[in-house]
């Protein structure tokens, strides 16, 4: 049990590490909460950093949910405690409490955990957005092919129960983008959302 407890608290205080604040602050620019997609992370430092401090956004938020499960695995043998570990990293990343509880995304808060967690899924997956964006020049939809194909891959070298833990971690991504969006976007998305526009328009009397 205080595995459990020490692992989830470090990696929590560890994910609300804000290093983009850290770099911009010391870039003397904005806060990337109010510029760009108001995500505090790598990507939207592209938009008011240079190519060495993005890629220190980049690298400090992949070492938080690594660092997570290096510490978890040092203190527990079970791997439930090390994927705990990392879903810490992750909401402390999504919910800082060192900034006041307003975070990014958790995208590469997940990738640096999982690398850990498996490597060699991981290092397919890299290789997949590589290729891909050798091929086509597109890193975004390449970083999305290789999100989506590392639980497959991660299925076939580590068994479903590994997998499935990693979906569990992939929800938090899921809603942090859901909380970006907003609610009433994502509902105007729907089947049922189209079907009362439809059926307003039909009921219309000014027609």
């Amino acid at each position: 049990m205080i595995a459990v407890l020490l692992a989830t608290a470090i990696g929590y205080l560890l994910g609300s590490v804000p290093v983009s604040d850290f770099v911009t602050r010391r870039a003397g620019v904005p806060n990337l909460r109010d510029v760009g997609d108001n995500n505090p992370g790598f990507w939207n430092s592209r938009t008011v950093l240079s190519r060495n401090q993005s890629l220190t956004v980049f690298v400090g938020d992949l070492l938080k949910g690594a660092l997570s499960v290096i510490v978890a695995q040092r203190l527990s043998v079970h791997w439930q405690v090390w994927f705990l570990a990392a879903g810490a990293a992750m909401v402390g990343h999504g919910w800082p409490l060192f900034a006041r509880f307003k975070g990014g995304r958790s995208v590469l808060t997940w990738a640096g955990a999982v690398i850990v967690l498996s490597p060699l899924p991981g290092a397919f997956s890299v290789l997949l957005i590589v290729l891909f964006w050798a091929a086509t020049r597109d890193f975004s939809h390449g970083v999305r092919i290789g999100v989506v194909m590392y639980p497959l891959a991660q299925w076939y070298a580590d068994g479903a129960w590994w997998a499935a833990a990693t979906g569990l971690l992939m929800s938090i991504i899921g809603v942090r983008f859901a909380m970006a969006i907003g609610l009433d976007s994502i509902l105007a998305t729907t089947p049922l959302s189209r079907w009362r526009k439809s059926t307003a328009h039909d009921d219309d009397p000014s027609e």
